[in-house]
């Protein structure tokens, strides 16, 4: 059996075509989606009818609870929740609403976005020097005590990594579709840097009871991107789109 994984679309349309095209020759029997699909100054209308359609298994990120908090209380944590709000239909919406947090596949894997506590903790991630660097196995394996699935996906650090426990469990993490790079101010103030502009997905492969997993990246027009994203006035967002690497 094979999987495509994606996850931290972003509203990046262009990428997840790009994305969705690969997949498509991978011979993938699914895709799941982990989460936070239209946040951002790109596309999260056109994204969110993309996924509406391919109607693939989606889990809500923390930018899709902080959606439905801006709508339901005008509370906006950032400027990229703003725009994607500012831009949805009802549709997208109802969709975006009755997403579920974690899901576990029948299949086996577990989907989360950060932990399956939390939207917001990286999983297989931690920050050091301001930095976000692939956490130790031993210390993964700690926020998994009580999870019993062979495979746990998560998305949210936007950094993509493969890591086998002592147990024989995998975690992954598909890296993000839409934004390669960006900088954290709030909260635990970070970098975090995929190096190129571009996409990034994965293929999870299960071979008897055994799960492996293959990271993926695949070029796409960021250009076109970057530059709809200095005509929605987000300069920030254009610099990571061409270059992969977080704004000064």
């Amino acid at each position: 059996m094979r999987i495509g994984v994606v996850s931290d679309i972003h509203g990046n349309l262009a990428a997840l075509e790009a994305v969705a095209d690969a997949l498509a020759s991978a011979d993938v029997e699914a895709v799941v989606n982990l989460g936070d699909c239209v946040s951002g100054p790109l596309l999260p209308a056109e994204t969110a009818r993309w996924l509406m359609q391919a109607g693939w298994p989606t889990i809500a990120g923390n930018h899709e609870r902080q959606l439905l908090a801006l709508r339901d209380t005008g509370a906006a944590r950032s400027a990229s929740d703003r725009f994607a709000a500012a831009h949805l239909d009802a549709d997208a919406w109802d969709w975006i609403g009755r997403l579920p947090a974690i899901l576990h596949l029948p299949e086996g894997p577990l989907l989360c976005h950060g932990t399956p506590d939390s939207d917001l903790a990286p999983l297989a991630h931690t920050i050091i020097d301001s930095r976000m660097t692939t956490d130790t196995s031993a210390h993964v394996a700690m926020r998994l005590m009580s999870i019993d699935a062979p495979v746990v996906c998560c998305g949210h650090t936007h950094l993509p990594v493969s890591l086998r426990l002592g147990d024989g469990r995998l975690v992954l993490n598909p890296g993000s579709v839409g934004l390669q790079a960006f900088r954290e101010t709030r909260d635990v103030p970070c970098i975090v840097e995929a190096g190129t502009p571009d996409a990034r997905y994965a293929v999870l492969t299960r071979a008897g009871d055994a799960w492996h997993a293959a990271l993926h990246t695949v070029a796409y027009d960021f250009e076109a991107m970057a530059r709809l994203a200095e005509r929605h006035d987000a300069p920030d967002w254009a610099h990571a789109l061409r270059t992969g690497r977080a704004p000064d």
